[in-house]
């Protein structure tokens, strides 16, 4: 029998809770050793589909397979392993201590020196848990994630109460993870993480898929360029009538026009329009413009 060529598969996943539709059709697959952020507003479906994934819900309707098993026998198997955003650690134990517990739970588990390097915990080895910052917390719980050395490594929020710093040693971190061919799919608010640390984004609204693709091809295909200019007092009126402009925002006294179609734009903001441009910028459109625009259409 030929071995899965996908890591993650959704076929036609749908999840209910009473009347409010959580997860709505959604049908997605994952290679081996990939990279994935999962991108949404609040109440998209990012938490509901990992709690799927991971087997804590089953779904309404459709199947989820991870290496070809159903979730329930891929987690018993201590294929996946996961950082979620709740869940409180054992106060009384070190760092050292819970590290060692859990990864004695699994067959072929991560060195405890290794899995203290990989989340930057070698210092704090002999602190108590209830005494470590929130980011702090959040090293231990990826520590914690990656004990049974996980071939699909899950991540809900990962960088939740980490400062700049922390972020990047986390981010770090991950990578090594993850640079041994294993697969880390990862939910975030934050657009910059996804831009930079994925190989590929896949954006949900509303419980259903909205995008799937690398980031420079969500943002291509998401407006491409981005026009801003200083308005003042100046009436924002028509401005998203003009050539090409996909959304307008307004903020402290600045327009910025995501578009289609830079030169058109430009040409019917000259020719359409009385406003008295100043400080005009143009620039490539970022994730968070493309990721906007997404959820607002869906």
């Amino acid at each position: 029998m030929n071995a899965p060529t996908n890591a993650i598969v959704f076929d036609h996943v749908s999840k209910h809770y009473g009347d409010v539709l959580a997860v709505d059709d959604l049908s997605l697959a994952i290679e081996p050793g990939s990279t994935v952020a999962l991108l949404g507003p609040n109440g998209a479906g990012k938490s509901t589909s990992i709690n799927l994934l991971l087997g804590l819900l089953a779904p309404t309707k459709g199947t989820i397979e991870v290496h070809g098993h159903s979730p329930a026998e891929a987690v018993k198997a201590g294929e996946m392993g996961a950082m979620l955003q709740n869940g409180a650690l054992i106060p009384e134990l070190t760092v050292k201590e819970l590290i060692d517990l859990v990864r004695r739970l699994y067959p072929r588990p991560l060195a405890l020196d290794e899995l203290l390097k990989l989340a930057d915990l070698t210092d704090l080895a002999g602190r108590r848990a209830n005494k470590l910052s929130g980011g702090q917390t959040q090293r231990v719980r990826f520590a914690l994630a990656i004990a049974g050395a996980p071939r699909i490594l899950l991540l809900d929020e990962p960088t939740a109460a980490m400062d700049v710093e922390s972020r990047l040693r986390f981010w770090a971190s991950m990578h090594d993870y993850a640079a041994g061919g294993r697969t880390v799919l990862f939910a975030t608010h934050y657009l910059e993480e996804a831009d930079e640390h994925s190989d590929r984004v896949i954006v949900v609204a509303r419980g259903r898929l909205a995008a799937d693709g690398t980031a420079a091809q969500i943002k291509a295909d998401a407006g491409g360029h981005a026009v801003s200019f200083a308005l003042g007092d100046q009436p924002a009126a028509g401005l998203d009538l003009l050539p090409g402009v996909t959304v307008v925002e307004i903020l402290d006294g600045t327009a910025t026009l995501h578009t289609s179609d830079v030169d058109a734009t430009l040409a019917g903001l000259y020719r359409s329009t009385t406003l008295d441009v100043h400080r005009l910028k143009v620039s490539g459109a970022d994730l968070e413009a493309a990721f906007l625009q997404l959820t607002r259409e869906s």
